[in-house]
């Protein structure tokens, strides 16, 4: 275990955890009106709707297959049925799906952000920071996915970066955990650091919207727009002279 280790696998996670914390109670307590996405929908809506659709169900799916695959130990799965060639088959055809999902719709989204004036005009240096972050680190997941174990790649993250982000977040990190991390595949360790990279930038981002999810829109009721062609205006009372 070197320096260079140490500082990927134990510096590097716990300074980016701490920012993405106090980072975000840092925003939501000076920047309550900046905290949202700044929906640009009026500026440009067909590319909007077809790529944001896309990628925010696809990262849905992504989100969820982290959490099982990463949080959950391997025997918890061992324990209900669902042996490793199940999970492998699951992970990478369904994984792929959603991987896929999520990289046409953020190429539709960068595209969109780069090239509509009225979106460029209105974008800050944060949304293409966040967005090319973004970007690097669920193309390197994709690749990881749909490329090494699906050409036979024998390397299991849910028995080395599992145990590892599991004794990071439990604050136990172990010598053995961290060698495994230095000798996994190049591509799940550039996954790892441009994830944890990411969460540093995070609360300084419109990545934030996050944590505000519109729930009492599942409920609301439609809110009917009517073309007030065909409807008399309402007159204005005339002045007083």
């Amino acid at each position: 275990m070197t320096k260079l280790d140490i500082l990927l696998w134990i510096v590097l996670p716990y300074i980016s955890l701490t920012i993405f914390v106090l980072g975000h109670i840092y925003r939501y307590n000076t920047d309550q009106f900046g905290w949202s996405a700044k929906s640009s929908q009026f500026l440009e809506q067909k590319r909007l709707r077809f790529g944001s659709t896309l990628f925010h169900y696809g990262i849905i799916f992504v989100f969820f297959g982290h959490v099982g695959g990463l949080l959950i130990p391997k025997a918890w799965f061992d324990a209900i049925g669902i042996g490793s060639e199940m999970y492998h088959f699951g992970a990478i055809w369904f994984g792929s799906l959603a991987g896929l999902l999520v990289v046409v719709g953020g190429f539709f989204l960068f595209l969109r952000r780069v090239s509509v004036k009225r979106v460029v005009r209105n974008s800050s240096p944060s949304d293409y920071v966040s967005l090319v972050l973004l970007g690097i680190v669920v193309l390197v997941g994709f690749t990881n996915t749909a490329g090494y174990n699906a050409t036979g790649g024998t390397f299991d993250y849910r028995v080395v970066i599992g145990p590892w982000i599991r004794e990071i977040l439990t604050l136990s990190p172990s010598a053995a955990m961290v060698n495994a991390m230095a000798h996994a595949p190049i591509g799940f360790k550039l996954h790892v650091i441009f994830a944890f990279v990411l969460f540093a930038v995070w609360p300084f981002t419109r990545l934030v919207h996050v944590f505000s999810l519109p729930l009492k829109y599942l409920r609301r009721r439609f809110i009917p727009y009517r073309n007030i062609k065909g409807y008399d205006r309402v007159k204005l009372p005339e002045k007083r002279k």
